[in-house]
């Protein structure tokens, strides 16, 4: 990069950043909210599907409506560690999800992503999880741009209870990994 471009590139300050990097470094969490999901009722953690090696739970927390995780049930942190059973569930789970999704909310397109590693965005690092996030044109406005807020316009509970009927169905249509560990 030259000197003419970096004195082009605009400067975001989030002072209040600091904090939450302090605070996180060499910090590992007490518990894993894959692993403490599992133990609920699927309505209660907002699990849409269970499957043989691996299943689809909403995110709490999401950056876009329809907001999709896919984990394996395993507590493992990284994509070296799944096996084949895993790899391909998870797989099966992204393209059902994908078309639900389709269908269900009508997206313009998709993120489709694996944070490995706190300092690679991974807010939950020690469980290898995929984020399905649908996106629309203009999802991101002058409310994310300037105010900082992400204005969500759906209820979890209410996608949940749109999504779930749709993932029931669709898990009867499509064959399950059938793996031999």
């Amino acid at each position: 990069m030259s000197g003419e471009e970096v004195n082009r590139l605009a400067i975001l300050w989030a002072p209040w950043r600091i904090k939450y990097i302090r605070e996180s470094v060499g910090k590992k969490a007490t518990h894993c909210i894959f692993c403490e999901a599992l133990k609920l009722p699927d309505n209660e953690s907002l699990i849409l599907l269970r499957s043989t090696y691996a299943y689809v739970i909403m995110n709490a927390f999401p950056y876009n409506n329809g907001h999709l995780l896919i984990t394996p049930y395993r507590h493992i942190a990284t994509l070296e560690q799944l096996d084949d059973c895993e790899i391909q569930d998870i797989h099966r789970l992204m393209k059902i999800s994908l078309k639900i999704l389709r269908k269900a909310m009508n997206p313009h397109g998709f993120n489709i992503g694996i944070n490995l590693g706190r300092v690679a965005g991974a807010g939950i690092d020690d469980h290898v999880h995929v984020h399905i996030v649908p996106r629309w044109n203009g999802d991101t406005n002058f409310m994310t741009t300037i105010g900082g807020t992400r204005v969500i316009p759906q209820s979890l509970r209410d996608l949940y209870s749109q999504l779930k009927p749709l993932f029931e169905e669709e898990d009867k249509k499509t064959r399950r990994v059938d793996c031999q560990k």
